[in-house]
């Protein structure tokens, strides 16, 4: 796992474990489900939002944009990543 980095952010101490550079899970935030960095916005929350259909630019805004497009394209290729690595290996004939 990954080294528990803390940073003040608006005079508060913010700790958290970095997935990525904008994906991370935070001690006592969400249950510790990984969340965008500065944000209680969890990253189920978005790709769901992905996929009932909802555009890129319709869920940032939403978010305030607090939330960048990286940081969404981040969240989509460490879910698709550890789906990948959760797959049991097939046997070879």
């Amino acid at each position: 796992m990954a080294k528990l980095i803390t940073e003040t952010v608006e005079n508060e101490p913010y700790q958290y474990y970095p997935l990525g550079e904008f994906v991370v899970r935070a001690p006592g935030v969400c249950g510790g489900r990984p969340t965008f960095k500065y944000t209680r916005i969890e990253i189920t929350g978005t790709l769901d939002r992905l996929a009932a259909g909802e555009s890129m630019d319709e869920i940032i805004s939403g978010y305030l944009n607090k939330v960048s497009r990286e940081a969404v394209i981040e969240a989509i290729q460490l879910i698709s990543s550890q789906f990948v690595k959760s797959l049991p290996q097939l046997e070879t004939a």
